[in-house]
């Protein structure tokens, strides 16, 4: 898409999984199934051992939001791309294009 960008940048909360500096934004791509993406078929809870999964589930999606929450305090745009909406280029352009430009 023409974006200048690093990866994994080590220096900010949460290693980014793409930074763009130019426009103060960073990306997480996110699996459905372990940061627990509403309403997603990849979101499900294994049958066995509930409690592991529930308490490791409820873990990342609470660490995720201080990181999150460092980040914004930081000035920097957080955007998060769903493991499910990689399917489509053209969503994931229009996501960019919304979150950079507002």
């Amino acid at each position: 898409m023409g974006y200048r960008f690093r990866l994994h940048a080590a220096n900010l909360p949460g290693k980014p999984d793409i930074v763009l500096p130019k426009y103060k934004t960073v990306i997480f791509v996110h699996g459905c199934f372990w940061h627990r993406h509403p309403k997603c078929k990849y979101a499900y809870t294994p049958k066995s051992r509930i409690e592991f999964w529930e308490k490791k589930f409820a873990d990342n999606v609470a660490r995720f939001k201080i990181v999150k929450k460092e980040l914004k305090h930081l000035k920097w745009n957080v955007i998060i791309i769903w493991e499910c909406e990689i399917k489509s280029n053209a969503d994931i352009a229009n996501k960019l294009k919304r979150s950079i430009w507002n």
